[in-house]
């Protein structure tokens, strides 16, 4: 029976992070561009002859669509476990289709990934109509993919059972661990789980590297009678579609990564191997960042523009951070109490640092906790009490890991630990968070953590064939690389350096907030359709500015607008990114 008979369910780790905007995606160009130059024979390198080997020899499957969820096409198909071994054993493959609206001005076959890693492909696209620009689903049949592993394709398992795999992830069930008892019982419980996936769970966690996901790409891109790949991935989708233009730098029209990883980032080095990978790829830095960005932003607006802005409200922050620090919140209402830990609001301040209006969420999360931590009078104290309670609700109303088989922390770490060289020994894991804590406030640990299972003497399992550069290949068409000034989760930074390792590729930079760019501003959106469409480019050195920007229009005085602040537009017109983190920190998170 095909897996994709199951209901497609939300992408990996805990579920797809939808965040909003107000902007309507635009199809309008950038007024500065230029026509993409193809690259003559000459000067772009090829995919090498190995590469060639394992994806020219495999028959591109004949894929028998049928109807699904009413505006799309379904398909499962069985590809290679390991291609050297074409042969060999398969892994099933999930695919989900929503066609161009002008067959007859089709362009090909648009791929899209939301990230992760465990994002599902068959959702985002699915998800498409909801969040592409209209003459974008006028001109591409829309596809996505499952990578193997993970939602509807294929499903890796560490466990034997829901049972066997709750006892080891009850003790990672943590925006993070603070204090040393937490910490302990976390190592222990990560060396658990790394062990677990390299045994029980191979062999797809030995073939679930990023390049494994691009050759099953590549295959299927003949299978949909494209000549040439186009591509759109968000956040950890960046990474997959930088992995296709160095594996295969001749084989596409268009790849555009929103939401960048710096691939050799991702991957490290034999220099870096001693680093956790986000003291490479500063995700942390660029989340303080923003924060930090934020409440000075807020400082300046004053009282009628932002919640928090009485005193300083950096030192506010560190406040509430200190005292939660040195124990944590308890509130309580109709006979129940709720428990606010450091951690619970490092990881939903993180998690509000994911949207467009994050300038609006942070600041009213923070204002709750230092009104309920310092109460001005009892009916203030109410207020912001009842507020809290019902942010608690909503983040327990996700749902549970319990029956069926929730896999999602798997396919991350599935991914990840496969793909990049880590530290050695969990046990550092405490003493690098402290350091990372120091190099990130806040969010040092946050990130850190969700790597810990990875450590090379717990995660034991390899793919062989596993891509780890170079990442400097000449590509045959540009690259479009979109950084966002401001994300928390993909630090603009690795946006720059990604497009300066390679060669042929164009950074366009917004300065919206939130994570990743399209939907956001009608520059953004318009420079991406229109690489898409046409093949041009935006100016060098473009910077597009975010619809929007904090602390601009007045606080509404009403409490029924605030609590229902920007909920109208709040998951309109963005794509269903997915996070690469763990379930654990999705209470706020990358």
């Amino acid at each position: 029976m095909s897996l994709l008979s199951r209901r497609l369910g939300t992408a990996g780790i805990a579920g797809v992070l939808l965040v909003g905007v107000a902007a309507t995606p635009s199809t309008a160009a950038p007024s500065a561009g230029r026509p993409a130059a193809a690259a003559t024979a000459a000067t772009f390198d090829t995919t090498t002859a190995k590469e060639r080997q394992r994806v020219d020899s495999i028959e591109a499957p004949k894929l028998g669509w049928y109807k699904c969820f009413d505006i799309a096409e379904c398909a499962t198909t069985r590809l290679p476990l390991d291609y050297d071994k074409p042969h060999g054993a398969t892994t099933e493959i999930a695919v989900l289709r929503v066609k161009a609206k002008d067959q007859q001005h089709k362009i090909g076959t648009l791929f899209v990934n939301p990230g992760g890693p465990g994002g599902s492909g068959t959702d985002i696209a699915l998800a498409a109509p909801g969040f592409l620009s209209e003459s974008i689903l006028k001109r591409f049949d829309v596809v996505g993919i499952d990578p193997r592993g993970i939602a509807a394709s294929e499903n890796v398992h560490c466990f034997p059972s829901v049972r066997e795999q709750t006892k080891v992830l009850a003790d990672m069930n943590v925006a993070f661990p603070w204090g040393k008892a937490q910490e302990k019982k976390y190592v222990k419980a990560a060396k658990k789980f790394g062990q677990a996936c390299s045994t029980t769970g191979k062999p797809l966690t030995g073939a679930m590297s990023t390049a494994e996901v691009v050759r099953d790409m590549e295959v299927l891109r003949r299978s949909v009678g494209d000549t040439k790949l186009n591509y759109l991935g968000f956040s950890y989708g960046t990474a997959i579609g930088q992995y296709y233009a160095n594996m295969f730098p001749e084989r596409f029209r268009a790849i555009v990564v929103d939401g960048v990883l710096d691939p050799q980032h991702w991957v490290g080095t034999q220099q870096t191997a001693d680093q956790e990978q986000d003291q490479r790829l500063q995700s942390a830095e660029g989340a303080y960042r923003a924060l930090k960005e934020i409440l000075k932003r807020c400082d300046r607006a004053g009282k009628r523009y932002c919640v928090f802005s009485a005193g300083d409200p950096v030192k506010r922050f560190e406040t509430i951070a200190k005292k939660l620090r040195q124990k944590p919140l308890v509130v309580s209402e109709g006979g129940e109490s709720y428990t606010v830990t450091y951690a619970d609001f490092i990881g939903g301040v993180l998690g509000s640092l994911y949207s467009p209006f994050a300038g609006d969420s942070v600041t009213y999360t923070a204002e709750d906790i230092w009104t309920t931590l310092n109460p001005p009078s009892p009916a203030a104290a109410a207020k912001a009490r009842t507020t809290l309670i019902q942010r608690i609700k909503d983040a327990r109303s996700k749902p549970s890991r319990d029956f069926p088989y929730n896999n999602g922390f798997e396919t991350f770490a599935g991914v990840d630990c496969t793909d990049g060289l880590h530290p050695k020994d969990a046990d550092k894991w405490p003493a690098m968070m402290e350091k990372a804590d120091k190099r990130a406030p806040y969010f040092g640990r946050a990130w850190g953590w969700g790597t810990a299972q990875c450590a090379r003497n717990t995660w034991t399992v390899h793919d062989e064939d596993a891509y780890t550069g170079p990442w400097t290949r000449r590509t045959a068409a540009p690259v479009l690389i979109v950084g966002t000034k401001w994300d928390p989760a993909t630090n603009y930074d690795d946006a720059v350096s990604a497009a300066r390792r390679l060669p042929n590729s164009r950074l366009l930079s917004n300065t919206n907030w939130g994570h990743t760019s399209y939907g956001t501003s009608k520059c953004a959106t318009g420079a991406i359709d229109a690489y898409l469409l046409n093949g041009t480019l935006p100016a060098t050195g473009t910077v597009c500015e975010g619809e929007y920007q904090p602390f601009k229009e007045p606080l509404p005085t009403n409490d029924e607008t605030r609590s229902s602040l920007r909920a109208n537009t709040a998951a309109q017109g963005r794509p269903p990114v997915a996070t690469p983190l763990p379930p654990s920190v999705l209470n706020g998170n990358r």
